[in-house]
């Protein structure tokens, strides 16, 4: 049983950490190719919404995008991507920035590095205070047993 109250904590930290990593890369993937990327003229192939939640929970909806676009070498690539602009529609032309050697990490996001930084600034920060959060469980929980 005293297992459990380490256990729990220390799986609840390393998701914390690894979803942490998972946002910081991938920010520093989309500046990047908003900064050094190359750029194609993409087509918006559809679009759909995810939504999740109900019953006792509020309902959330995601928009995602699915975008298709040719390297410079002349390589198809389609991506679907979170949030983008709602007003894009199947079949609407977009600028995709890409990495010349990750072209399948393209974006059709509009470049706006202060909400990027912002975005994953508060990420980040929420991960960190549940893992704050659950340290502090482990070593109430440690005392008090």
């Amino acid at each position: 049983m005293d297992a459990l109250l380490y256990l729990v904590p220390g799986v609840m930290i390393t998701g914390c950490v690894f979803a942490a990593v998972q946002v910081i890369r991938r920010a520093l993937r989309t500046s990047r190719a908003w900064t050094h990327g190359l750029t194609a003229e993409g087509r918006c192939l559809h679009t759909y919404m995810k939504t999740s939640g109900g019953h006792d929970t509020n309902v959330r909806s995601t928009l995602h995008h699915v975008y298709e676009f040719t390297t410079r070498e002349g390589e198809r690539f389609r991506f679907d991507e979170i949030g983008g602009d709602s007003t894009v529609v199947a079949g609407d032309h977009v600028v995709v920035r890409y990495l010349a050697e990750r072209p399948q990490w393209a974006t059709a996001l509009r470049p706006a590095q202060g909400r990027l930084i912002l975005g994953t600034g508060v990420l980040v920060a929420f991960m960190g205070v549940v893992a704050v959060g659950c340290v502090l469980f482990a070593v109430s929980a440690h005392s008090a047993f």
